[in-house]
């Protein structure tokens, strides 16, 4: 019989008090797509981390194509066959393609010769992997569809037998995460094993031939794929049933809340992100904001928001709000009824060396009911973040507890209940559900859509299409700081989305890969036109 690609025997790695993996055996069959799937710390990252040298385990063996190997650091992992495509890429931004495959595999001090063997193995990777990517473009000019594809040349360029995906459509479109199954498929075809790490069910059902499920450190099932189901999954990796779609009702939208018209923003560097934008959302409604990560969504959310300035005009509830200058902060917009759950809650929403009763008034603390003459009432906020934890079933309920000493999950729900019990005109919603559990997924969705039913509007901003297709009552895509339309979510799907996310408004002729990646070819030269002046 064949040897397994990877065989784990015994993993066991603890972090202090933390048992972060105990006693894990899991085996991978060459040439195989093999997924793990669990929710946030059941240890995925960490036995993945212990693969690939970072972490050393506290006991058990690995065993890479049948023999024992000691695996002490990335370098071991990569001389072993281990290539690895992280979540947040580890490339060099103003290094070209060419530099960032080379880096750390030069074949001496002069980079000439290394550059152009670089150059002809790139070019032989590409046409028979399809993984096209100029070796000449900036990594920041690029798409990030297009700097996936550098990272998991990068490690082909350097052997690698075995490739280590983390989360690798969480940033993509439908049409470039098409593109992505299609490289994978070619890759087991040539024989290449990959481990698929992803908390998309669908996307585990649609490429793995099998799926191991992690809990609480430990591993609980491995499965053939085409032996199981996304609800079976989803059970075994919460402990429990969980309802994979959205229970809402039809809405029942009233009078307009936010009218936006001609919204522009430009950034710091000089380059407009948001190019002259009209919305509306009207209360009892839930507009989501489809769209590939860099296209101007954020800044929108910003302005919103009052983090960031811009020109054009925002009326909440007829009412029109500054965009620049005096009471254009986030002081000013909560009092105009807009509360802000911001995309990265750990940089923007969180201060996370402070307890969750601290972090649950962060911008309402001198609110009068948070006043005991000069001094806040630290013991009404205590109690109050005691009962808000509890309505919003943060774990554990702790309100003394740092607020980085809670998983990802709970942070989000600690941001949330803070911004949606001060009973907003309009919630704007970041990323809700970004790096959180599957169970949290379908309390923070109910939240959201119980705040709509209580007739307030809401703008959400997700690159997770199912989620904007469940949620949202209405959809407007943004592609390149432009709204490239609206639709209503009984009226669309992801094949249609996926485009105008690409910047494409109709049904493209001949490979629909190709197009998306001469659009996006597009956008990135416009880009780098527009960053050299």
């Amino acid at each position: 019989m064949t040897a397994p690609a990877i065989e784990l025997k015994g993993i066991s790695k603890a972090f202090g008090p933390v048992q972060a993996n105990k006693d894990i055996s899991i085996s991978v069959q060459p040439g195989t797509i093999h997924g793990i799937i669990g929710e946030n710390g059941a240890g995925k990252s960490t036995l993945m981390s212990i693969l690939y040298g970072f972490y050393k385990a506290d006991a058990g063996e690995i065993f890479i194509k049948g023999q024992k190997t000691l695996i002490p650091d990335s370098q071991a992992a990569i001389s072993a066959g281990i290539g690895m495509v992280f979540q947040h890429f580890k490339l060099v931004e103003n290094f070209t393609v060419l530099e960032n495959i080379i880096l750390g595999a030069e074949d001496g001090r002069l980079l000439r010769p290394s550059l152009a063997k670089a150059r002809k193995e790139l070019k032989h990777l590409a046409e028979e992997y399809e993984l096209n990517v100029d070796p000449d473009a900036l990594i920041e000019n690029l798409s990030v569809g297009h700097q996936q594809r550098v990272e998991i040349l990068k490690a082909l360029y350097r052997q690698a037998d075995i490739l280590i995906l983390d989360e690798p459509t969480g940033v993509l479109t439908p049409a470039e995460a098409d593109q992505l199954f299609r490289i994978l498929d070619r890759l087991r075809e040539e024989g290449k094993t990959i481990i698929l790490i992803t908390h998309k069910l669908r996307e585990i059902m649609e490429i793995t031939d099998t799926v191991s499920v992690m809990r609480r450190g430990q591993m609980t099932a491995t499965v053939k794929t085409s032996d199981t189901s996304p609800q079976e999954l989803a059970e075994l990796m919460v402990g429990r049933k969980v309802l994979l779609r959205v229970d809402k009702k039809p809405a029942t939208p009233g009078e307009v809340v936010l009218e936006v018209e001609n919204l522009r923003v430009i950034d710091d560097k000089g380059v407009e992100r948001v190019k002259g934008i009209d919305l509306t959302v009207r209360a009892g409604e839930i507009v989501g904001i489809a769209g590939v990560a860099g296209n101007g969504q954020s800044e929108l959310l910003e302005v919103l928001g009052g983090f960031a300035e811009g020109t054009g005009t925002i009326r909440m509830n007829g009412t029109e709000i500054p965009l620049s200058g005096l009471g254009a902060d986030g002081q000013a917009r909560r009092e105009a009824g807009i509360c802000h759950v911001p995309e990265d809650r750990q940089r923007e929403g969180l201060i996370m060396d402070y307890t969750a009763w601290e972090n649950t008034v962060f911008g309402y603390h001198r609110n009068p009911e948070y006043q005991s003459g000069i001094l806040m009432d630290n013991a009404a906020i205590q109690t109050e973040a005691e009962a808000k934890m509890e309505r919003f079933d943060v774990r554990p309920p702790d309100p003394k507890l740092a607020a980085k000493n809670f998983s990802g999950g709970n942070q989000q729900k600690i941001v949330l209940a803070r911004e949606i019990e001060r009973n907003p005109d309009l919630l704007l919603v970041g990323q809700p559900t970004r790096g959180v559990d599957i169970g949290a997924i379908e309390f923070i969705h109910q939240q959201i859509v119980n705040l709509r039913d209580q007739g307030k509007a809401i703008l959400l901003v997700s690159v997770e299409l199912d989620e904007i297709l469940s949620l949202s009552d209405r959809i407007a895509v943004m592609f390149d700081g432009h709204i490239m339309g609206e639709r209503s979510p009984d009226q669309t799907d992801e094949k249609e989305l996926g485009l105008m996310m690409a910047g494409i408004t109709q049904e493209p002729e001949g490979d629909l890969a190709k197009v998306v990646d001469q659009q996006f070819a597009l956008q990135e030269q416009e880009r780098e036109g527009e960053a050299n002046g």
